[in-house]
């Protein structure tokens, strides 16, 4: 990363504690809320467009012609080295409904690679950053994923509902709630991710998800030791749909309890439900090993 790293994690943090300061006035009065998405269920408020605006005139003030990619449809620039990944407020639905668990999640690329992520939490006043290399802080202080070593004793974080790609279906919550100490679905990726980083959450699995959503949280957890994956154990871009996260030691165990559980899905069922989102990820393939709790991870896996 050149210099100009250092400027660009200094306007990131700017930009995110300006953004910060509208979330939390935001919650002092009543929220219009409106419902975007397929289904009219997702919401968004004049907070996140407020937030998105104020990042994007941080941003544009350093760095005009910097790229920007973000949840609420802001873009421009046509710098080719350097692009902002960009959500406002991640947890719209626990801001609107007045549970402190949502945050500003800002990402920086430099030629196709994560170099600075930043995830803030106004309501909490946790600031959490890494810049490529140089590891992960909470408000300042180094921040290292957990040490825990079995399922059982671990705390996880994992949406309810069933997750399917390319013929298989995992279902989350049913294969790895009753083999962990506990299980968490928070409502906020952005900020799980770095609940995995700092040792808070030993482990994540995430899916359709955005670029925006992850970016910032994936540099934070593997700056801080942490692994993230698909969930064949393969690399995976910002703008991949599945994730799993995990302190690393747990990563093996993790994936083959995903696969274990999983079950193929009838080509006409299949075909009938499969969305935009799979189609866009493609990331999950079926699995060509047994894996045991303790197995050794599929290849790419290892921490």
């Amino acid at each position: 990363m050149t210099d100009q790293g250092t400027t660009v994690l200094d306007v990131a943090l700017e930009a995110a504690r300006r953004a910060g300061v509208a979330l939390r006035e935001g919650l002092a009065g009543a929220l219009a809320i409106e419902y975007k998405g397929a289904q009219g269920n997702d919401p968004v408020t004049e907070v996140d467009r407020r937030s998105e605006a104020i990042i994007a005139e941080t941003i544009r003030a350093t760095f005009p012609g910097h790229r920007l990619l973000s949840e609420e449809g802001t873009t421009g620039g046509d710098d080719p080295d350097w692009r902002w990944i960009v959500d406002p407020l991640d947890g719209t639905i626990n801001y609107a409904h007045g549970l402190p668990f949502s945050c500003i999640s800002i990402a920086v690329e430099q030629r196709g690679e994560t170099v600075v992520g930043v995830v803030y939490n106004p309501l909490s006043e946790e600031m959490f950053c890494a810049r490529l290399g140089e590891g992960a802080t909470l408000n300042g202080r180094p921040i290292k994923v957990s040490s825990t070593v079995e399922l059982r004793r671990a705390l996880l974080s994992a949406a309810h509902g069933t997750w399917q790609a390319n013929g298989r279906r995992f279902n989350r919550a049913a294969t790895l709630g009753h083999v962990a100490q506990g299980l968490r679905d928070l409502g906020s990726a952005a900020l799980e991710l770095c609940f995995v980083a700092c040792g808070r959450l030993d482990g994540m699995a995430g899916a359709t998800l955005n670029a925006w959503d992850v970016a910032a949280g994936a540099l934070i957890v593997r700056e801080a030791g942490g692994q993230i994956t698909d969930a064949n154990g393969d690399p995976v871009a910002v703008d991949g749909r599945h994730f799993v996260v995990s302190n690393g030691r747990l990563h093996g165990a993790i994936l083959a309890r995903l696969h274990d559980d999983s079950a193929p899905v009838p080509p006409k069922a299949e075909e009938a439900t499969k969305t935009a989102e799979e189609t866009h990820s493609g990331a999950l393939a079926a699995p060509t090993t047994n894996l045991s709790d303790q197995a050794t991870a599929p290849p790419g896996a290892q921490s």
